[in-house]
This record gives structure tokens, sequence and C-alpha cells, in this order.
């Protein structure tokens, strides 16, 4: 017998030195996943199982994480959820610290720098990503992790078991920035009702086409925006979904003619 949902009451911070000089969890995740990014990638390179050699492998990482996922994030966030804002005030852009990141920017972005790096350091781009793709999933599970702990990327009303309650004052801001109903915060808040918790996307690197099905329950960033009868995120993923295919694609047609990373170095 179900006796209560549980009450997200969690702190964004780790720690607060003082009310401007704080640690958030979200920035402590970005920091983790790129660390064990780099320690998948340095193993499988140290097992001649990568395009990139050991001692590159750190260097690839830091330029990733701003090339790629900060900047590419924030651009993305900007171009597809906040363009008007973008347009007429496009130094916004550097004004990181007041939110704004978008995952399908984020993987575009690094997806285009590994692309720019495979023609650089003439080797494979898309063995560079059978390596990069093989430690983000911790990042990003460590991402939808705080994501929680924000209490963000919140889904529909729903009164499954497993619901989380978010206070009024944790959601209101986000709830309207992304353009909910007031009077559907009304009745998600004061009758009681109960959001889903979409954190399981994190799946969206490890189980394909999981991702797409969560945004099905989760709240549309922007309200009641549609395109072709899709939400923004459904929308955008869709092109993930066919820029993974002809990935894959590539593979099954010539992978098997070309000589894997060690093969090649024997």
């Amino acid at each position: 017998m179900l006796l209560g949902y549980y009450m997200h009451d969690l702190s964004p911070f780790v720690i607060r030195f003082t009310d401007s000089v704080k640690i958030h969890w979200y920035g402590l995740a970005y920091v983790l996943g790129f660390y064990l990014t780099y320690r998948v990638m340095r193993f499988l390179a140290q097992k001649g199982l990568s395009e990139i050699k050991p001692e590159a492998v750190a260097d690839f990482i830091k330029m990733v994480a701003v090339f790629g996922l900060v900047l590419g994030g924030r651009l993305g966030y900007m171009l597809m959820y906040d363009f008007d804002h973008f347009i007429h005030e496009p130094w916004t852009f550097f004004l990181m610290n007041q939110g704004g990141m978008a995952a399908h920017g984020g993987i575009a972005g690094t997806t285009l720098f590994c692309g720019w790096y495979a023609w650089k350091h003439k080797i494979s781009w898309a063995g560079i990503g059978d390596s990069i793709v093989c430690g983000a999933p911790l990042g990003i599970f460590l991402g939808r992790i705080a994501n929680f702990i924000n209490g963000e990327l919140f889904g529909h009303v729903t009164t499954v078991p497993w619901a989380v309650k978010f206070p009024t004052e944790l959601l209101h801001e986000d709830f309207v920035k992304q353009g909910g109903d007031p009077a559907l915060m009304h009745e998600i808040y004061v009758n009681g009702l109960h959001h889903s918790q979409d954190i399981i996307a994190y799946f969206e690197q490890r189980r394909g086409g999981l991702a797409e099905l969560m945004e099905v329950v989760r709240q549309p960033d922007s309200g009641s925006a549609m395109i072709l009868g899709l939400t923004k995120g459904q929308f955008y993923y869709t092109f993930m979904f066919i820029v993974g295919g002809l990935f894959i694609g590539y593979g099954l047609i010539w992978g098997k003619s070309q000589p894997g990373p060690a093969a090649a170095k024997a």
C-alpha cells in the first residue's frame, strides 16, 4: 500500500561557502563525467582499441569538453530553445551561469569536433566515436542524477507509485519560463497531483530509443510548442536517430574492410 510519494527537497549545492561562492552538484557531475570518460578512453587506448594514443587522450578530452559539450551545448540551447533572445541579445550566449544547455547541441558539437580532430590527425572519425561512446554514458548518467537533484526535466502529471512530488517554489520559475500553463501549475501543486521523473533518460546513449520514448512522459521544454506534431525534444532526437543510422550503415558496409587500430599498428 502506497503511504506517500517522495517529496523532493534536495539542495542543488554540494557545499556553500557564501551566497556567491558555492559548488553545484551539476558542475561536479560534469567534472566527474569528463574524468570517467578520460579513464575509459585511456584504458581503450592502452589496449590498442582506440584511434587516439594514450598520451593524447587527456588533451582530447579537454578539447571535447570545451568545444564540443560546453560551447556546443550552449549554442544548441540558444538556437533551439531561446532563438529570439539569442538574436536580439547575442551576448547572453556567454551568461552560462544563468543556465541553458541542450544535450542535442552538446552531442552535435562533440560529433563535429571529433570530425575535425580526425581530419587534422588523419585518423578514423568513426573510430574516435567508438571510443568516446564507451565513456560518455557515464557522464550522461551523472548529469541526469544532477538534473534530479536540481528538480528539473520533470515529467507530466502522473499517479504511478514511483512518482515524485516537487514543492511549488522549486519548479515555479522553470515551469513558467518553459511556457507552462499557470492553471496547470495550480492543479499540480495545490491539488496535490504528482510529476513523473525522467532520470532514466541517461539510457539515451546506451539504449537507443529510450531517450525518444522518455520524451513522451517529459514536460516539453517549451510548453505546448510542437514541431510536426512532436515536442521539440522528440523532433531533435529524430535527427540523432538518422545520423546514428548512417554511422551504423557506414560501419556495416565499409567497416569490415578496414583494419582495427590494433591491427593497423601491428
